[in-house]
C-alpha cells in the first residue's frame, strides 16, 4: 500500500471513529426530517378553545359583517377602549380588541386590532378580509350599476403558465421555475458548507499535526506533498461518507415518520390552517389539494437528477480541492490556529462572493454574472449548481470543469511548494513576501 493511502485511511478512520462525527452524523438527519415533519404535524392539531374578540364600532356598521366562526367570536360592546382593557386585565375575559373609529371606505386605516400580545396572522387575515370584501362590495354598489358585482368578479382571472421542457429525445417534461430555484439554492449552500467546514477541517488538522511536533515525526517517513494529499484526499471521503449517510438518513426518516404522522393527520384541518394563513376563507378541496401534490412530483420528474447528483459529487470535490490545498498550505505557513486569521480571510472572501452571485444568478441564470463566476474555478462549484436544474449547455460544463480540474492540480502544486517549506518552520511570522519566496524556492 503507498504511503498516500495509509496517511489517507488514516485520516478517514480517525475522523469517522469520533463521537462528534457519529452524533453528527446521526444528529443531522433528525433534525432535517424533523423541520419537514414537525411543521406538518403541528399544522395538523386543531384547536378547539373559542377565541373571544370584542369589537367597538364607532361607526355602527359592521356588525353584520363580522361573523362567528369555529375559531373566533365577536363580542359588540358600547364602551369606551380603556374601560375595556381595564375589565380584560382583571378576568381575561377575551383574545383581541377590534377598534373601528371610522368610515373604512373613506379610512382604510381606522380598524385596530389590540391585544396583550401580539396578533396572529390568522385572525388578522380573517378580519381583513371580512372587513375588505364589504367594503369593496359596498363601493360597488355605490355605482348602482346592476350587476357590476358579478361583472367584477367574472372578470377576476388567475393566470397559471405553465413551463414546460422539450427534451431531446422529442418527449415533452413539466418543469418549474421555483423548483429550480429551490433545487439549486439547496445544491449551493450545501457545496458552501461543506468547503467552509472540511477545508477548515484541513487547516486545523495541520496546524495542530504542527503545534504538538507530529508531524515532525511523520516527514520523517513520507514527503511533505505526499503527506498534504493523504489529508486533503481523506477528509474529502469524511465528508462524502457523511453527506451520503445524510441523504439516506433523511429520506429513510421522513418516510418512516409521514408514514406515522400521515395517519393522524386531519386533511381538512390541515387545509383550513394553510388557506388561513394565506388570507383565504375557503379552504382547498380535497381533490385540488391532491392534484397539488400530483402536480409537485410531475414537475420533479422533469429535472434530471442523475446528472445534478453527479455533478454535485464533482463539483464538490473539485471546489473542495481547490480550497482544501490551500487552507492545507495556510496551516503550514502558521504556529497557531490564531494566526490562520491574516491567512484566510483571502480565502474565504470568494466563497462569500460566490454565494451572493449564486442569489443573483437565479434570477438569471443565463446572464453575463452566472456564465463567467460558473467558470472562474474559485466561483464555479457553488454557481453551477444554481445553474444547473434550468439547464446548461453542455459544453459549458465541460469547460467548466476542466478549467476546475487544472486550477485544481495548479495549487496543489503551489499549496505543496508553501507546505514543504512551512511545515517544518516554527517561531517565524510569516509575511505573504515570505510565501512569495517559498513558492519560488
Amino acid at each position: 500500500m503507498s504511503k498516500i493511502s495509509l496517511i489517507i485511511k488514516r485520516e478517514y478512520t480517525t475522523r469517522v471513529m469520533k463521537k462528534s462525527f457519529i452524533i453528527l452524523t446521526f444528529l443531522t438527519p433528525l433534525l432535517f426530517a424533523g423541520m419537514i415533519m414537525v411543521p406538518l404535524w403541528l399544522s395538523s392539531i386543531k384547536d378547539n378553545s373559542k377565541k373571544n374578540i370584542v369589537v367597538i364600532d364607532r361607526t355602527n356598521s359592521y356588525q353584520g359583517v363580522l361573523k362567528n366562526n369555529d375559531t373566533y367570536t365577536f363580542d359588540f360592546v358600547d364602551k369606551p377602549a380603556d374601560e375595556v382593557r381595564k375589565e380584560n386585565a382583571d378576568n381575561e375575559s377575551f383574545t383581541a380588541l377590534l377598534l373601528i373609529t371610522d368610515d373604512l371606505a373613506k379610512n382604510p386605516k381606522a380598524a385596530t386590532l389590540y391585544s396583550e400580545e401580539q396578533v396572529n396572522m390568522e385572525l388578522k387575515s380573517y378580519v381583513s378580509d371580512l372587513l375588505k370584501n364589504y367594503v369593496e362590495e359596498q363601493k360597488l354598489a355605490s355605482h348602482n350599476i346592476p350587476n357590476l358585482k358579478k361583472m367584477v368578479d367574472e372578470s377576476h382571472v388567475d393566470i397559471n403558465i405553465s413551463t414546460v421542457k422539450w427534451g431531446e429525445d422529442g418527449k415533452n417534461k413539466v418543469g418549474s421555475a421555483e423548483l429550480a430555484l429551490a433545487i439549486g439554492m439547496i445544491s449551493a449552500f450545501m457545496i458552501y458548507m461543506f468547503i467552509v467546514i472540511y477545508g477548515a477541517q484541513v487547516m486545523s488538522g495541520v496546524v495542530q499535526e504542527k503545534t504538538s511536533r507530529i508531524v515532525e515525526v511523520i516527514i520523517s517517513s513520507v514527503k511533505p506533498f505526499e503527506l498534504m494529499m493523504g489529508k486533503i484526499i481523506g477528509i474529502a471521503m469524511v465528508g462524502l461518507t457523511q453527506f451520503f449517510l445524510w441523504v439516506v438518513l433523511t429520506l429513510f426518516i421522513s418516510t418512516v415518520a409521514g408514514s406515522f404522522i400521515g395517519g393522524n393527520i386531519d386533511i381538512s384541518a390541515l387545509q383550513q390552517a394553510n388557506t388561513m394563513g394565506m388570507g383565504m376563507n375557503t379552504p382547498l378541496p380535497a381533490n385540488e389539494t391532491e392534484n397539488m401534490v400530483r402536480e409537485v412530483y410531475t414537475m420533479l420528474s422533469g429535472f434530471d437528477f442523475a446528472q445534478i447528483v453527479v455533478l454535485f459529487v464533482i463539483y464538490f470535490l473539485g471546489g473542495y480541492l481547490l480550497y482544501a490545498s490551500l487552507f492545507a498550505a495556510v496551516g503550514s505557513a502558521v504556529d497557531n490556529e490564531t494566526d490562520t486569521q491574516q491567512f484566510s480571510l483571502p480565502l474565504t472572501l470568494p466563497i462569500i462572493f460566490a454565494i451572493y452571485a449564486a442569489i443573483y444568478s437565479a434570477q438569471n441564470p443565463d446572464g453575463p454574472l452566472a456564465f463567467w463566476c460558473s467558470m472562474i474555478p474559485f466561483t464555479s462549484p457553488i454557481v453551477m449548481m444554481v445553474r444547473l436544474p434550468f439547464g446548461v449547455p453542455a459544453w459549458q460544463i465541460i469547460i467548466s470543469i476542466v478549467i476546475l480540474v487544472f486550477s485544481f492540480i495548479g495549487t496543489t502544486w503551489m499549496a505543496g511548494k508553501i507546505y514543504r517549506t512551512g511545515i517544518l518552520m516554527y517561531g517565524k511570522k510569516v509575511t505573504w513576501k515570505e510565501l512569495w519566496k517559498w513558492l519560488r524556492y
